[in-house]
């Protein structure tokens, strides 16, 4: 053989390879890019939901306002107010005004310690006795009413509280 045709065979040869890795090149089974969202970056990827995942109903979640300007807002009514009780009481005024003049009559009894006060919840934090519970402030129909309640949110019976709650009632009555 002689040397002209060696190298005629061997340039189809190479010529017949490279056609073959371009031609197999663009073929899928060969490619090395994404096949899918799978292969996607976690913050690109779509949101899966579970198929037996309930989703709220938020049809009327973000109800806006009418166009003409602000909503008005609810007025919540005020509770009836509770019946009579040792633990509570009834003093007209609005909560707010009944609330500091409950801090006032509490600074004023002996032996009690308030340890908070919160005017937004209505509540003090009070001990007398060796025993915690709260005094709390609610607006009701007619005023507001102040009760004195246990760490469970119960209407307070033991014996400290009850003389707290009468030595309040009669300290508001002279208001």
């Amino acid at each position: 053989m002689s040397n002209t045709s060696r190298f005629a065979r061997a340039s189809v040869a190479v010529l017949l390879a490279s056609t073959a890795t371009v031609l197999l090149g663009g073929c899928s089974w060969f490619s090395k890019g994404p096949k899918g969202d799978y292969a996607l970056a976690a913050e690109e990827r779509p949101l899966e939901v579970p198929p037996d995942l309930n989703l709220p109903d938020t049809s009327g979640a973000m109800a806006l306002p009418p166009a003409g300007g602000a909503a008005p807002r609810p007025q919540q009514a005020p509770a009836a107010a509770p019946a009579a009780s040792p633990s509570g009481f009834t003093v007209p005024g609005t909560r707010d005004a009944v609330f500091a003049q409950v801090g006032t009559a509490l600074e004023g009894i002996e032996g009690v310690t308030i340890a908070s006060r919160a005017q937004l919840l209505g509540t003090y934090d009070v001990s007398y006795q060796g025993v915690d519970f709260l005094v709390r402030v609610v607006a009701v129909e007619g005023g507001a009413y102040v009760s004195a309640v246990d760490p469970r949110g119960l209407p307070a019976t033991a014996e400290a509280p009850l003389k707290v709650v009468a030595a309040l009632q009669a300290a508001l009555a002279k208001g």
